[in-house]
């Protein structure tokens, strides 16, 4: 969990200008946490509350707003009964 996290903060600032580089800082002023890490931490907490998952997941999108969620996913969060969309991403 931990590393996936950290892997997420520190790549964020890279997601769409990659870098073959070597020689970075690891916390950059601008490294924030994504929707991958708040997709990670509800998935994990769905499983060890034995919990619904898409009810985890509105939950935590929810909590924690504008981190990269695609289009149709920021929608699919606010919907009563979350049905599958076939989304490519999220």
């Amino acid at each position: 969990m931990l590393g996936a996290i950290a892997g997420d903060v520190i790549g964020a600032i890279f997601e769409h200008c990659p870098t073959k580089r070597e020689d970075f800082a690891l916390f950059h002023i601008m490294s924030k946490f994504t929707d991958d890490s708040v997709l990670t931490v509800a998935v994990a907490a769905a499983i060890m509350d034995n919990d619904d998952y898409a009810g985890k997941i509105q939950y935590f999108a929810a909590r924690y707003p504008i981190r990269g969620y695609g289009g149709m996913f920021t929608e699919w969060i606010t919907q009563k009964d979350p049905k599958p969309y076939n989304s490519f991403g999220n």
